[in-house]
């Protein structure tokens, strides 16, 4: 990449990608950021020549997509949507699966610097806002799905876990319970935070006490949810109610119940969020928020290949799809 790109990119205030737009006069720029641009060239005395189509040369139609864990079904259907919107754009798509490790997220990110790849899309990566926005300001074009980054180029989709976890908690609520456990996956995960924070909301806003020996992590896995929920059971404060932050930790606490003899939902009532296709055979039921995981993948899929072609018609980066709390058999059940 022309060094001078990402000079006249923080002289403008701007992303690489920008100036590149600029630079081939595309109509999704805004005049006033083209002036800002333009202005910023100028005083740099920069002559873009052929440099001005760098950023569009070395194309591999591929994208890759980085998961913490291909196991999960929360990501393998993210994955599913990405892959079929990028094939019908005649993409390819490579997964890479950091095991939830750091390290090889950003080992993987690197294939973005030799140009294996034409885009990076990151499933609640561990990677930092700073070192995404780093990659963005050098022109290289991310996505991210599950939070959203301050940026007016990085894509993003997420739900509003805030939203729809103080929903599933007011339906805890409004069923009778008081006593509430939380079980949240990993504590720097953006996810977690806000479907915490949708939790308090609730809690807060319905005058119940918060009891931080009420929360547990559960790292977002079945064994962890397990291992969380014996946890909570095994200190001295009641619970009457579980609220687990995916529905693998939810299916651990349905194995805690059982080993502790609590029935669900008659002495322990449970809520998940995903909506898993298991979720609606086991028994009881798990009610659970069905979160539109396909969706999400196809959403950024085709708006990061729109990007990669200068074809994006707005300049939104930023979109929210709607989830739903599906209340089944195991939070049915008004506790008297």
């Amino acid at each position: 990449m022309d060094n001078k790109i990402v000079d006249v990119a923080k002289r403008a205030g701007v992303s690489a990608a920008t100036v590149s737009r600029v630079l081939n006069d595309s109509s999704l720029v805004s005049e006033k950021t083209k002036q800002k641009v333009r202005q910023a060239i100028e005083e740099l005395d920069y002559h873009p020549h052929a440099a001005a189509k760098q950023l569009r040369s070395q194309r591999t139609m591929t994208i890759g997509v980085i998961v913490p864990d291909i196991i999960v079904s929360y990501f393998s259907e993210i994955i599913k949507g990405i892959e079929n919107a990028a094939y019908a754009r005649k993409y390819k798509v490579i997964i890479c699966d950091s095991d939830n490790e750091l390290e090889k997220e950003m080992e993987y990110l690197g294939l973005l610097s030799n140009r294996t790849v034409d885009g990076m899309v990151l499933v609640t990566p561990f990677v930092s806002d700073e070192v995404i926005k780093d990659y963005s300001q050098k022109g290289y074009v991310l996505g991210v799905i599950g939070r959203a980054i301050d940026d007016e180029v990085i894509l993003s989709c997420k739900t509003d876990n805030v939203q729809f976890s103080e929903a599933a908690v007011r339906h805890l609520i409004e069923q009778g319970h008081k006593q509430i456990a939380y079980i949240g996956g990993f504590s720097d995960s953006m996810e977690n935070y806000e479907r915490m924070e949708g939790y308090l909301k609730a809690l807060k806003d319905n005058r119940i006490p918060f009891k931080p020996s009420l929360i547990d992590t559960g790292h977002f896995t079945e064994s962890g949810g397990y291992e969380a929920a014996m946890r909570l059971f095994d200190r001295q404060e009641p619970i009457t109610a579980v609220y687990a932050a995916n529905d693998e930790m939810a299916l651990g606490v349905y194995r805690a119940c059982r080993e502790k003899g609590l029935r669900i939902p008659e002495d322990v009532a449970v809520v998940g969020v995903d909506n898993n296709r298991i979720t609606s055979y086991i028994v009881p039921s798990l009610s659970t928020v069905e979160q539109p995981k396909y969706e999400m993948g196809v959403c950024l899929a085709e708006k990061l290949i729109d990007q990669l072609n200068d074809l994006n018609e707005s300049e939104q980066n930023k979109y929210v799809i709607e989830s739903r709390l599906i209340v089944r058999d195991s939070s049915n059940h008004t506790r008297k």
